[in-house]
């Protein structure tokens, strides 16, 4: 909440999104919930830079991270602010759970705190004394805070990591996780001495429950304690520098509390432009908006998706977008449907005629190495998979030659094949191009078995 959204939040909202959508075309109910983690020094610090009083500036930047999803089509079927009492009121009932289990107690803090993680940190996770993510030296801090038994729950964590031996993605992020537990766990503060800001700790005014331990509750929040112990949420996406939060800090919590823990972790890499990481803090961001502005959204979407193989880190640059964007979808995507809809505009497809069997067996070929890939979180690999088909396509044009073919069935069977190729394409892109999918389904209708074929407009005009 110290800025406005930027290219790395989008990614994570976006690959959520991805997700989410995938998840409804197979019929799944979904709860799909981003928000704002507003309960944190850097708020306090930048509403005192942009000279707002602290309330006032949250609730204009909630406005900000709101309708920067909506603007970009996310599907998010909840927004949750942690300063909503629906959210403060869950912290409390957490917080009382881990206490009365004997898990919370008060003792004295000293060491490393990084302002840019919000987060305490070990001498050996400094490079040359600073922190190697915000380039900052972290600040000693000496004070009298309550802790939370982390240690207690090393076997407990050890023996989760063992029977779901899937509950982190990629594998790499994973071992990590498993190394660090390993190596031995300490208590860690989940308060902080009063603050002009933060949720107070029940019975003890003069802390305010620490940002990370309110932020992780928020999934509960969101939809109840209740409703969480019948489904708690099936996957969290995170970036790779909160991974331990949520793979160690969160279960261990939810152990504690008596509740059940999330089914899997998926942590993507970082963006770095030019080399540098991508980050508020920074100065470097990149704002998602002008981009989708520019380009369309689902051009962004696209280039995140297919440059970035997911878990990995990417390096932005506008062009390696302006490539994509042209090679991929204007001269791709783009230029298929339009040739492809220009040969069939105005024309009308009977129920005597079906599509070719060569062409139905490699879209169900495609059709199940994308199933398999999305359960992998292989996006970029799906939408390879996808743009294989569009090269078909456009093979099989440039083969055919129907507008030279002068038997009329033959030709109506090659325009027919082509439709109904570019009408399973559209199939597979609605939880990666939203829109473009929507266009080319309005410009192809099936009535019944017959079908119907008009223009559309350009999905994809070239960049300059």
């Amino acid at each position: 909440m110290n800025d406005r959204p930027h290219l790395g939040n989008a990614y994570a909202t976006i690959i959520a999104d991805v997700l989410a959508r995938y998840a409804r075309a197979v019929k799944k109910d979904v709860l799909f919930l981003t928000g704002t983690d507003e309960n944190s020094q850097k708020t306090v610090d930048a509403a005192e830079k942009s000279k707002e009083d602290i309330k006032t500036y949250t609730d204009r930047l909630a406005g900000i991270w709101k309708s920067t999803w909506e603007t970009m089509g996310i599907s998010n079927t909840d927004f949750i602010r942690t300063t909503e009492d629906r959210h403060i009121q869950t912290v409390k009932e957490i917080w009382k759970r881990i206490l009365d289990k004997g898990d919370i107690y008060k003792g004295s803090y000293k060491g490393l705190y990084c302002n840019g993680h919000e987060a305490f940190m070990k001498e050996s996770d400094l490079v040359d004394g600073v922190c190697p993510d915000h380039k900052t030296k972290p600040e000693y801090i000496e004070e009298e805070n309550y802790f939370f038994r982390l240690s207690k729950y090393q076997k407990d964590l050890a023996t989760l990591y063992e029977s779901h031996p899937d509950f982190v993605t990629p594998a790499g992020r994973f071992n990590e996780v498993k190394k660090f537990v390993s190596e031995g766990l300490e208590d860690i503060s989940v308060s902080r001495e009063t603050k002009e800001w933060g949720i107070p700790v029940p019975g003890d005014p003069n802390h305010v429950v620490y940002v990370w331990f309110d932020a992780l509750i928020n999934y509960i929040s969101a939809v109840g304690v209740e409703e969480w112990k019948k489904h708690p949420a099936d996957i969290h996406v995170v970036g790779k520098d909160i991974t331990r939060f949520h793979a160690v800090i969160w279960p261990a919590m939810l152990m504690s509390a008596g509740l059940p823990i999330p089914r899997r972790i998926i942590a993507h890499g970082f963006f770095t432009a030019q080399g540098v990481k991508i980050s508020k803090s920074l100065g470097n961001a990149i704002d998602p908006l002008e981009l989708g502005k520019k380009y369309g959204f689902d051009a962004l979407h696209y280039f995140l998706l297919r440059e970035i193989p997911f878990g990995e880190d990417g390096d932005f640059s506008y062009e390696k977008f302006n490539e994509r964007y042209n090679g991929d979808l204007a001269n791709g995507l783009g230029n298929f449907a339009a040739r492809v809809l220009t040969l069939g505009s105005g024309q009308r497809f009977s129920s005597d005629i079906s599509f070719s069997s060569e062409l139905a067996g490699l879209v169900e070929d495609v059709r199940k190495s994308v199933a398999q890939k999305m359960g992998e979180y292989r996006f970029s690999e799906v939408l390879t998979e996808i743009w294989g088909l569009i090269a078909f396509g456009d093979r099989f044009i440039n083969e055919k030659k129907p507008w030279s073919v002068t038997d009329q069935a033959l030709k109506k069977q090659i325009i027919f094949d082509l439709v109904v190729l570019l009408d399973n394409i559209a199939a597979f892109l609605p939880p990666f191009l939203p829109m473009s999918s929507e266009k080319i389904t309005r410009a192809i209708t099936w009535e019944g078995a017959a079908l119907l074929i008009k223009k559309s407009d350009i999905l994809f005009p070239r960049a300059t």
